[in-house]
């Protein structure tokens, strides 16, 4: 699949597994930095750290421009559509759809992530047409891996995927679900 393809939807919400992930507001920006100025996120993610209000207004800008692109989409995690309590991503990349996750620090170890990450991979099923979907994560982060082994995913026998990003190396693993 190529790293483009046509615009994901204006407005997206996707119920299932408990969940309701549903498009970023306004209303949420005084909310993002409790969920992502966290020092897990900092390390194991891209997303911007320090990370407050200024960042929380360039992160739903870009995933705006992402998502108007056709590249990738941004949704809060949330139980009934109210208050975020993470995010989940899904992206057009040349390797496939790939997923990925954020659960803020006060609301991690509810299986938010593993359903969010569900809820995820049957719409680029059901909606894109995707065979597969992947998850790139680090070895070392024993969360996310746990996360990938309770949504079904499988260790794939690639290359590790390199590189530096705040400074510091990393290599990522590549998992799959594929299609049911």
């Amino acid at each position: 699949m190529s790293s483009t393809g046509s615009s994901f939807p204006e407005r997206i919400e996707l119920s299932g597994e408990g969940l309701v992930l549903r498009d970023w507001t306004e209303a949420d920006l005084a909310a993002m930095p409790a969920l992502f100025d966290d020092p897990d996120i900092a390390y194991w993610t891209p997303i911007d750290s320090p990370f407050d209000e200024a960042a929380a207004r360039v992160r739903l800008d870009r995933d705006r421009q992402l998502r108007a692109d056709g590249t990738a989409i941004l949704l809060a995690v949330t139980v009934d559509g109210g208050a975020p309590l993470g995010e989940a991503m899904l992206r057009r990349a040349p390797e496939g759809i790939e997923l990925g996750y954020a659960i803020g620090p006060a609301h991690r170890g509810q299986g938010l992530a593993v359903r969010a990450v569900r809820v995820l991979a049957a719409y680029a099923f059901e909606q894109l047409g995707a065979r597969q979907v992947i998850l790139e994560l680090e070895a070392e982060n024993t969360a996310s891996v746990a996360v990938a082994t309770k949504a079904g995913f499988r260790l794939l026998d690639v290359p590790l995927i390199t590189g530096e990003e705040k400074g510091r190396p990393f290599a990522l693993q590549t998992w799959a679900l594929d299609r049911p």
